[in-house]
This record gives C-alpha cells, structure tokens and sequence, in this order.
C-alpha cells in the first residue's frame, strides 16, 4: 500500500497519477479534515472506474489506517500563498511533519518516506532526523519538480521533442536551485552547443522563478508536483534504479555533511541505492553551497 498524508490539490493528483500507472493496488489518502481525503478517494475512483483500471483509492481521518504501507509520501503541511517564499513556511510546517512523521513510525516503521511539504530540503532534513531511519529511506520530492519545469523552459527554446531532453536540477528546492544547463543535452548533443550562453541564462533564471509565476497565476502548483510524486514512486516500486534528483542527507558527498539537499541519485526498490557524485565547475560549486547555507540557516533554529 502506498499512502499519501495530505488530501489537498497535490496529494490528490499525486494519488490519482500513481493510480493511473497502477503502482500500487491500493493507495490511501490520509488527512486531518473529515470528509476531504474521503470525497477525494471517491472522486478518483469513480474516474478509475469509467478506466478500468483495478486500483483502489480510500480516504481516512486515522494514521492506523496506514498499516502495512511501503512508501509513504508527506504532503501535509500549509502551501505557498503569492508572494510567499517556501521558507515563509518553515515554522508553520515543521510542527506539522515532526507530528506526521511520529505517526508514520508508529504505523509504517518499515516505510520508504518521500517528504513533500516546503520548504522542501528542510522538512527532507527534519523527517530523517525525527524518524531516525536509515538515511537512504527518506528522499524529498523537489528536484524532479524543477526540472519538469527546466526540461519545458529548453523545449520551449529549442522546440525541440520533449523525449529527447535530458537535463538535471540539484541543490536546494528554492531560490537557490541549480539547473545544470551545461550538462544538459538535446538527442545527445550538449546544449550548449545548440543555444548561446545569454539563452543557457535565461532558462537557468525562468526554471528559479516560475513556481511564483503559477502560484501567482491559478494560486498553487499541482499537477506538475503530483506527476513528480508519481514518478518517483514509479522508480521505487519497479526498481527501475534510474538516476533522479532527490533531497536526501548528505554524510560528505559534495564535501557537505548533516544537511539535507537535492542530489543525483539511483532510486530503487530500497530508495536511494547511491548519491552520484557530478563535477561541478566553481559557478556550479557557489550556486550548490548558496543552497547548502540557505538549507542549513533554516535548519539550525528548528529543534530535531
């Protein structure tokens, strides 16, 4: 059983994409407001049904309906409001997943947890930390989110095929993410060679700047984060051991240790089976420890 704890726009979608590739044959949506998880699962299922597709959504007010779950995605938590930074939502949420995560061991000791709720890289830190799993069971959405947004930015640019992108967001979910346009390639070929440096630039500046744009616009993102839940989900559960970025706890790699931060790393039905390790040339190096600051100033006034 996959379980989702959040019921809200992202835990939905989230359910009903992994739904959709049949992930699971029973997937539960958990959340503290009575009847949403409950309507949401009906919603979903009613559509799964009309698809023939066997796989079985329910909702429920109770952690103990969570026995037996092999991953476990936090989405709990306040989202970002115009105008707001993720970090705006540092205290807010951190009670919250520090009380989610007690449940989680409680009920899903044995789980594979994929933090969600922002800001990302400090609530991926805070959930490891309080849960005191090994370090490869908990890995955080937020590099995955970023770059379907880097990889759109490119094909928009290039109007290039959308399948024949391959690129790579690390460092830290926020204002100081590191879209690697240097190593990004087009069917093989290296971006660079295709655009000029002043268009590499404006991607990398679009890829930081757009979440606020769509929050701005339809008031949260939704279905981009739910398909990046799903996918990641999708790697675990058929050991697919496929290179994604994640936020996950770094014991040295990077030359950065007790911090958690999106890195490259094989997933697989373990979760994070290896950190890969790219080189990184000194502007990549200072944008990478902009955000191993900005991940560890937030994590040093939170009790863990």
């Amino acid at each position: 059983m996959i379980t989702i704890i959040g019921a809200g726009k992202v835990g939905g979608d989230a359910a009903l994409f992994s739904a959709i590739k049949q992930l699971d044959d029973q997937i539960l949506l958990l959340d503290i407001a009575e009847g949403l998880p409950q309507g949401e699962a009906m919603d979903i299922n009613h559509m799964l049904s009309e698809q023939g597709i066997d796989v079985e959504i329910k909702g429920s007010n109770n952690y103990e309906d969570m026995k037996g779950s092999k991953i476990v995605v936090v989405v709990a938590g306040a989202g970002r409001k115009p105008g707001m930074t993720r970090m705006d939502l540092l205290k807010i949420n951190a009670g919250v997943v520090k009380d989610v995560v007690g449940n989680i061991k409680k009920y899903a000791d044995d789980s594979l947890i994929i933090p969600v709720t922002n800001p990302l890289d400090p609530m991926a830190y805070i959930t490891f930390k309080t849960s005191d799993f090994e370090k490869s069971r908990v890995f955080g959405m937020g590099g995955m989110l970023d770059l379907s947004r880097f990889k759109q930015f490119i094909h928009e640019e290039t109007n290039s095929s959308r399948k024949e992108i391959n690129a790579l967001v690390i460092g830290e979910h926020g204002e100081n993410m590191l879209p690697l346009t240097r190593l990004a390639k087009i069917s093989g070929k290296p971006l660079p060679e295709i655009i000029s440096q002043e268009k590499l630039d404006n991607i990398f500046t679009l890829t930081k700047n757009v979440a606020a744009e769509v929050i701005k616009l339809k008031g949260a993102t939704v279905h981009a984060p739910g398909n990046a839940i799903s996918a990641m989900i999708d790697n675990v559960v058929n050991d697919k051991k496929q290179v994604m970025p994640v936020s996950t706890y770094l014991d040295g790699e990077y030359g950065f240790s007790d911090v958690s931060i999106g890195v490259p790393a094989i997933l697989g039905k373990n979760g994070v089976e290896k950190i890969i390790e790219l080189e990184l040339n000194d502007n990549e190096k200072d944008w990478f420890e902009k955000g191993v600051k900005s991940v560890k100033d937030a994590i040093s006034g939170i009790n863990v």
